[in-house]
C-alpha cells in the first residue's frame, strides 16, 4: 500500500472533516427552525387558529430529531481534539477552552433544560409557558451559534491575546469574542441557516402537497417556508457581499483562491468557471467577465484583486490554500443561493397571484421545492468548505499551521476509525431522511394525529371532533 494512503495528517483531516460535515448539518436546522416554531406558537396564540398548532407539532418532531442527532455528533468531534489535534489545545486551548466553556454554560444548559418542556409540556402547562419555553430552545440555539462561530472566527482573524513561550494567553476578551471577522460570520452562519429551514420547510411541505395534503396546516407552513426564503435570500446576499470585503482585507490568499486568480491585478475579471492547475500556476477553458470580480469585490473597477502567486514564498513553499476545492466550493454555494433566490421569488408570486386557491402552486414548482428541501445542506457545507479549506495552511491564522497541531497517531488507527465513522454516518443520515419523508407521507394520508388530551381543566382549541385540549392559563 502507498505510503501516502495512511498518511496520519491527510488521514486526521479527512476524518476531521468528515465528522464536522455531518454534525453541521442538524445545528444549521435547529438554529432556524426553533425560531419558526416560536413563530408558529405567537401565531396561535394571536389567532386561536389550531392549524398553527398542527404545523408546530409536525415541526417540532423534526426539530426534536434534528437536535438529538446534532449533540450525539458534536461529541465525537471534542474527542477528536485530545485524540488527533492534542497541540491545537496545548497552543491555544486558554482561549479555546472558556470559549467553549461559554457555549456549554449559556447555550447547551439552557436548551436541555427547556427542550423538555418544549416537547412534552404543552398539556402539562400553561400556553404562555410552553411558548416561553419555545422561545428560551430557540434563543440557546443561537447562543450556542454565537459562541462556537466566536472560536471559529477568532481562528480565521485572531485578535486580543499574546504569546508567550509557544502558547496564546488572552489580554482582551472583548477583542477575542468581537474580534474582525465575527459579526460577518455570525450574520452570514445564521441567515444559512434560516434558508435551510425555509427550503427544508418549503420542500417537504411541497412533498405533502403533491400527495394530496391542502389541510390549512400545510399551506401555512408552505407559505412560512417559501416566503422566508423569498426575504431571507436577498439580506443573505447582501451579508456575503460584506463578508467578503471583509475576508479581502484579512484573509486575501483566500479570496484569491475563491476567485480563481493567479496573478494580483486591476480590473480583474469575474471568472464564472475554469480548471484551475495548480502545478502549471494558471486556468485551463476560462470563461469570465472583464472588471466584474474588482467592482464585487472593491466596489471599484479599478481595484486591485489578490493573485495566487503573491502567497508563494521564494524558496517555493505555498502559502495559500488548495485553489480547486474553494474554488468551486465557492462557486456551488452562490449558484445554490441563485436558484433559491429564483425558486422562493417564483413561489411567492404564484401563492400571491392565486390567493386562496385550492392549488397555489403548480405542480412543476411543487416539484422542484421537493429537492430544494436540501439545497441548504449543499450550500451551507459549500461555504463551510470555503471558510475551512481557505484557512489552510493555517489553522490559526498566523499561530500555528494545521500539521503543528497533530498528535502522536497511527495512520492504520485513524483510517479503521474513520471507515467506522464514515459507516455509522451514512446509516444515521439515511435513516434521518427516511423518518422526515415517512412523517410527510403520514401526515398527507392524514395519519399525522393530534396530541392525546391533557389533564382534566384545559381549555379546548376550536377544531370540531379533533379539538385539541391545552393546559388553562
Amino acid at each position: 500500500m502507498d505510503s501516502t494512503a495512511l498518511d496520519p495528517f491527510i488521514l486526521s483531516r479527512i476524518q476531521f472533516a468528515a465528522n464536522i460535515s455531518f454534525h453541521i448539518l442538524f445545528p444549521t436546522i435547529t438554529i432556524a427552525l426553533g425560531w419558526v416554531l416560536f413563530y408558529f406558537k405567537l401565531r396561535y396564540h394571536r389567532s386561536g387558529d389550531a392549524a398553527w398548532m398542527d404545523a408546530y407539532f409536525f415541526w417540532v418532531k423534526v426539530f426534536a430529531l434534528s437536535f438529538a442527532m446534532g449533540v450525539v455528533s458534536g461529541i465525537t468531534m471534542s474527542f477528536q481534539f485530545g485524540t488527533n489535534w492534542p497541540g491545537f489545545m496545548e497552543t491555544v486551548g486558554n482561549i479555546a477552552g472558556p470559549l467553549l466553556a461559554y457555549e456549554i454554560m449559556t447555550a447547551f444548559f439552557l436548551e436541555a433544560v427547556f427542550v423538555g418542556i418544549m416537547l412534552f409540556g404543552f398539556r402539562r402547562v400553561s400556553n404562555r409557558i410552553h411558548t416561553l419555553a419555545t422561545f428560551l430552545v430557540a434563543f440557546g440555539t443561537t447562543m450556542s451559534a454565537f459562541w462556537i462561530l466566536v472560536l471559529n472566527s477568532w481562528m480565521q482573524t485572531p485578535a486580543g491575546f499574546e504569546m508567550r513561550d509557544g502558547v496564546a494567553h488572552a489580554t482582551d476578551w472583548f477583542a477575542i469574542i468581537f474580534n474582525p471577522s465575527m459579526p460577518y460570520r455570525l450574520i452570514h452562519m445564521l441567515l444559512a441557516s434560516g434558508l435551510t429551514v425555509a427550503f427544508l420547510i418549503a420542500g417537504i411541505s411541497a412533498l405533502r402537497y403533491l400527495l394530496g395534503d391542502r389541510t390549512p396546516a400545510l399551506r401555512k407552513a408552505l407559505t412560512t417556508g417559501i416566503v422566508l426564503g423569498a426575504v431571507l435570500i436577498p439580506a443573505q446576499i447582501l451579508a456575503g457581499d460584506m463578508h467578503g470585503l471583509n475576508t479581502l482585507e484579512h484573509q486575501p490568499a483566500k479570496i484569491a483562491a475563491m476567485e480563481g486568480h493567479w496573478e494580483t491585478q486591476s480590473r480583474a475579471p469575474l471568472i464564472l468557471f475554469a480548471l484551475p492547475d495548480e502545478e502549471a500556476r494558471q486556468n485551463h477553458f476560462e470563461v469570465k467577465i472583464p472588471g466584474l470580480a474588482s467592482l464585487i469585490l472593491t466596489h471599484s473597477l479599478d481595484g486591485e484583486v489578490p493573485g495566487l502567486n503573491d502567497f508563494v514564498l521564494e524558496d517555493g513553499t505555498i502559502k495559500h490554500p488548495p485553489v480547486v476545492p474553494v474554488f468551486w466550493g465557492f462557486r456551488i454555494m452562490v449558484g445554490i443561493g441563485m436558484l433559491m433566490l429564483v425558486m422562493a421569488w417564483t413561489g411567492t408570486w404564484f401563492l400571491w397571484r392565486r390567493g386562496a386557491s385550492e392549488n397555489p402552486l403548480p405542480h412543476w414548482l411543487a416539484l422542484g421545492l421537493v429537492p430544494m428541501a436540501v439545497s441548504g445542506w449543499v450550500a451551507t457545507l459549500s461555504g463551510w468548505y470555503v471558510t475551512e479549506i481557505g484557512r489552510q495552511p493555517w489553522l490559526v491564522t498566523d499561530v500555528m499551521t494545521t500539521k503543528d497541531a497533530l498528535g502522536p497517531v497511527a495512520g492504520g488507527m485513524v483510517m479503521s476509525t474513520l471507515v467506522a465513522y464514515l459507516a455509522v454516518y451514512v446509516l444515521l443520515l439515511g435513516a434521518y431522511g427516511f423518518v422526515i419523508v415517512r412523517l410527510a407521507v403520514k401526515a398527507a394520508k392524514g395519519g399525522d394525529e393530534r396530541p392525546e388530551p391533557g389533564p382534566a381543566g384545559g381549555t379546548v382549541i376550536p377544531g370540531g371532533k379533533d379539538a385539541m385540549p391545552q393546559a388553562a392559563e
